[in-house]
């Protein structure tokens, strides 16, 4: 190895190894051992594309429109490519910066001075150079470096926001898909039902008619048929918001959505397993806050290096003539180069304080991400119980339902055997329709828990998801 060679290799050692300010350790996290609802028996992980596992291909191509097309990943994407673009500002000062410059002028000097002018100069005169310039600062300290971390961890941090938009906008529109084919089935309900009343409002006037029956039993068939109509507007409003809501996430101007499969036809993914020690190195917004962590980290050192001299090289190489003619002469040659180190003596508290705030940004960001932790497996708790709660609810709803229609069914029975009077059919009918309603209601609700599982818990899933949203174009 040659003298030059083994300078070269102490100064890059050096250089790489003197920076000011801590390097980044993840910090020690209390995890819990599992979760406090565990499923009774769920898919090996979270990674799988779950909403394929609904059997619709309608909402898969729902989807597939939305990654290429929603105006909030667009938006992420094009944070991330601005995040990108800053890193490439930050790590510039690490490489000389090359310039270069041209001058062209005429001068008159004044006749009055007691200063010759030099030899062969005229006067008026004129000027011409071309000048190419380079520039250097050592970072010695670290400061630039430790600013190309925090920007490198900038733009991490900013790509874990886009997958936490991917993650929100697939989960939000598989829910409100959905939802709309709960209110389809609940428009279904209502609609079967008013039919039915309607006819039994005919048959019943037609009665009255007769004088089989009173006013008051058409009255009562009258306020039931009126209540259910009642419902009808509700619901299709209900689909309008709904409908409207979807026309968005797809990046689309409100209009009404394509539907797949019935509610009753979309078959539930099974719900993932998992370990709480997963979520930190899967969900997206646990990431972004770790990066964030990092990033505020490495401001302390920039920050810290403003302490310490900066030493920085600058030269120039070029020409210089009074004709322009003789501008590239070999006589016209010019150049110098340059050394300056320079430090603080006194900046008023300009650094400490500058210190003072990285470090309080920085604890401000390690409390953030111990925040976003609990969080997490405070959604995951949460989204696990909802659908153990949900599954039990959607099981005695059913019984209820069966129960009720048992009820009416038997209520008519005897009602038309002269058994039982029309207020004990009035009161079955009556007790059956909400609860139709509410089935429908909770069965979509128990789907979506799922659903919120799968959001909580993240996956490799979103990576890939990510891989088909549309590129950013200028």
């Amino acid at each position: 190895m040659t003298r030059g060679t083994l300078a070269g290799a102490i100064i890059a050692v050096f250089l790489t190894a003197c920076m000011v300010g801590p390097d980044y350790r993840r910090p020690k996290t209390e995890v819990p051992d599992q979760y406090r609802v565990a499923p009774q028996q769920g898919a090996p992980n979270a990674d799988t594309m779950w909403w394929k596992q609904f059997g619709d291909p309608v909402l898969d191509q729902l989807i597939d429109e939305a990654l290429a097309h929603n105006n909030d990943v667009k938006v992420a994407a094009a944070n991330v490519e601005a995040a990108s673009g800053l890193l490439t500002q930050v790590r510039s000062p690490l490489f000389p910066q090359i310039n270069y410059g041209a001058h062209a002028g005429r001068y008159k000097f004044s006749q009055s001075t007691t200063i010759a002018l030099p030899a062969g100069l005229s006067n008026p005169t004129s000027y011409f150079d071309v000048l190419a310039g380079a520039s250097w600062e050592i970072d010695l300290w670290g400061r630039v470096r430790r600013q190309v971390q925090g920007a490198q961890a900038n733009v991490l941090a900013t790509e874990e926001a886009r997958q936490g938009v991917v993650l929100t906008l697939i989960t939000q529109l598989a829910t409100s898909y959905v939802q709309l084919r709960s209110l389809d089935e609940q428009l279904v309900v209502a609609q079967r039902t008013l039919d039915a009343y309607a006819g039994e409002l005919k048959i019943t006037k037609d009665k009255f008619e007769f004088g089989q029956v009173s006013q008051m039993n058409v009255a009562q068939v009258q306020s039931r048929y009126e209540t259910v109509a009642a419902r009808i507007p509700d619901i299709r409003n209900q689909m309008v918001i709904t409908e409207n809501a979807i026309a968005v996430l797809l990046g689309r101007n409100p209009g009404e959505v394509t539907r797949g499969k019935a509610l009753a036809d979309l078959a539930a993914p099974p719900v993932p397993e998992g370990v709480p020690s997963e979520l930190l190195e899967r969900r997206p917004d646990i990431l972004q806050a770790e990066q964030q962590l990092v990033s505020a980290t490495a401001q302390i050192g920039a920050a810290k290096a403003q302490y310490f001299p900066s030493i920085s090289l600058t030269g120039q190489y070029g020409s210089g003539s009074t004709e322009l003619n003789q501008l590239f002469k070999g006589a016209t040659n010019t150049w110098n180069y340059v050394g300056t180190i320079t430090g603080p003596i006194f900046r008023a508290g300009a650094i400490s304080g500058q210190v003072t705030e990285a470090k309080a940004s920085q604890q401000a960001a390690l409390f953030n991400y111990q925040r976003v932790i609990q969080n997490a497996f405070a959604d995951v708790d949460d989204a696990l119980s909802s659908h153990t709660q949900a599954l039990e609810q959607v099981a005695a709803q059913e019984r209820l339902v069966k129960a009720l229609t048992d009820y009416s069914q038997l209520a008519r029975l005897q009602y038309d055997g002269g058994y039982a009077p029309y207020s004990t059919v009035l009161q079955a009918e009556q007790q059956l329709f909400p609860e139709e309603l509410t089935l429908a209601t909770l069965r979509a609700q128990a789907l979506s828990s799922v659903i919120g599982i799968y959001r909580a818990l993240g996956g490799g899933w979103v990576n890939e998801a990510a891989k088909r949203t549309a590129s950013l174009t200028p």
